[in-house]
């Protein structure tokens, strides 16, 4: 059995909660903004509200990574982004391929702010041959059939499918083959892949249900006889046309 800790009381990656590793994530990027700015250190209760949980969780998170902070003083912001990074892997290479170069491909292959947190997009790939060699965000567009080739040529680590679901499977097929292990996945579709590889999905249309129900819940809970504002379109409210109204002094009313 590996050890819990990594000799230095922090835990080990493979040890720390899934849901705690999401929160470090956020630490990271609020404390980025920080170094920006200028600021050394920060409080836990400053950090906590900046990432939006409460000083508790945030403690009992960073603890994971063997940070307990000064008593008076907080954290050091530096030496935190240090110890995060490490933790998330971020001290080493990365190198990202999009797979599905359509709307979203585009939107991936051309987002800037990939380099700096440390996953720049290295490989593109589709099958549309008006696509081949193409360069989208200054990467020229590969065939799916090279993904073997160009994934060990630019030492791919994360793969990103951006791909119709039906071609889904196939594609996490072929970067798992070029030895891919971790495969970021946005098709609405569950990939199998061996117990060695790790899939993250991001389904926007299941976080827009999620959304939904909890209006629908606050919907529900409203008091007896409020009703939520009626939208307004071009001008009218609730299909009628929208008026100023005026009360002129000899007792006319005036409307707009």
């Amino acid at each position: 059995m590996p050890p819990l800790t990594n000799g230095q009381g922090a835990l080990s990656p493979r040890a720390i909660p899934e849901a705690a590793v999401a929160r470090l994530a956020v630490y990271l990027r609020v404390l980025s903004g920080m170094k920006e700015q200028g600021i050394t250190t920060v409080s836990s209760e400053e950090l906590s509200v900046a990432a939006g949980v409460n000083s508790a969780k945030l403690r009992k998170d960073l603890s994971y990574i063997g940070t307990y902070g000064t008593r008076g003083v907080g954290y050091e912001v530096e030496v935190l982004i240090d110890q995060i990074e490490r933790v998330l892997g971020l001290t080493r290479e990365q190198s990202v391929a999009v797979v599905g170069i359509g709307n979203l491909g585009h939107a991936l292959a051309n987002y800037g702010g990939f380099p700096g947190r440390g996953f720049p997009v290295t490989a593109l790939f589709d099958v549309d041959p008006d696509l081949m060699g193409v360069p989208v965000g200054g990467i020229p567009v590969n065939h799916i059939d090279d993904i073997a080739s160009v994934c060990a040529a630019k030492e791919i680590t994360i793969g990103v499918i951006a791909t119709p679901p039906a071609a889904a499977q196939v594609v996490c097929d072929r970067l798992v083959q070029a030895g891919v292990e971790c495969i970021l996945n946005f098709a609405p579709v569950v990939l199998q892949v061996p117990e060695t590889v790790e899939v993250r999905k991001v389904d926007l249309a299941v976080e827009l249900q999620i959304l939904s129900f909890h209006q629908a819940r606050r919907a529900d809970s409203a008091p007896s006889g409020e009703t939520a504002p009626q939208p307004r379109s071009n001008g009218r409210v609730n299909g009628s046309p929208r008026h100023s109204v005026e009360n002129r002094p000899n007792g006319a009313v005036v409307r707009r």
